[in-house]
């Protein structure tokens, strides 16, 4: 999912005229779809520069839970401050799920280097992914590399629903998913960052509620 996703990345550049290396670049430095779609689309439209910062940026607010969540999962013994903000840049949505799932079951000690080594691993096959679908963009259907970039979506909600072993999870995700068409067509990356955080805070409210019912 991860490489046809970028496959279609790398259709998109081809497709608005953006550079190559520049692309590979956002892939390497970003490495989350959403926000490189964001910036590429306003490079192309000739938005003006802190517009598309500012953009980018509240997109990836979104990582930031993410980021508190796994990071005391991946800790190990032995702190590695640079260490832990270098893997912290690998966080999006395919290292927090497998993350999340993977990490618990190897020791502590060798969490860290396996979250860096998965990082590693996922952002090179992604920048070398934009690039073979940069390459076959010329014979690459509109219509086929959009259905590419759908597959992100689509696999992150496959992954969470495999991920999903309890109530709040599961009340997490089934709030997002009833928020997202309310929030459909908020720019700036505002529509996953209120349809997360609002359907995540809803979900906790509801464990809570139910837990204090269950004790009662």
């Amino acid at each position: 999912m991860l490489i046809a996703s970028y496959i279609g990345f790398g259709g998109l550049l081809q497709g608005v005229g953006f550079p190559l290396l520049p692309g590979m670049l956002s892939t390497i430095l970003i490495w989350a779809l959403p926000a490189q779609v964001i910036l590429v689309g306003g490079l192309a439209a000739g938005t003006a520069l802190p517009a598309i910062a500012l953009a980018v940026g509240l997109s990836s607010i979104r990582l930031l839970p993410m980021v508190v969540a796994l990071a005391p999962v991946a800790r190990g013994r032995h702190r590695s401050v640079w260490a832990e903000i270098w893997s912290s840049h690998y966080v999006a949505m395919t290292m927090w799920v497998e993350g999340m799932r993977l990490l618990p079951k190897v020791p502590a000690e060798g969490r860290l280097p396996y979250m860096l080594g998965m990082g590693n691993v996922y952002v090179g096959v992604s920048t070398l992914s934009t690039w073979i679908g940069f390459e076959l963009a010329g014979g690459l259907p509109a219509p086929l590399a959009g259905a590419l970039l759908f597959l992100t979506p689509a696999s992150f909600t496959i992954l969470m629903v495999r991920g999903s072993r309890t109530a709040l999870d599961w009340m997490a995700l089934g709030f997002g998913l009833v928020s997202a068409p309310l929030v459909a067509g908020l720019g700036g990356g505002m529509d996953l960052m209120i349809g997360g955080v609002g359907g995540g805070t809803l979900a906790y409210v509801g464990a809570r509620l139910m837990k204090r019912r269950k004790a009662a």
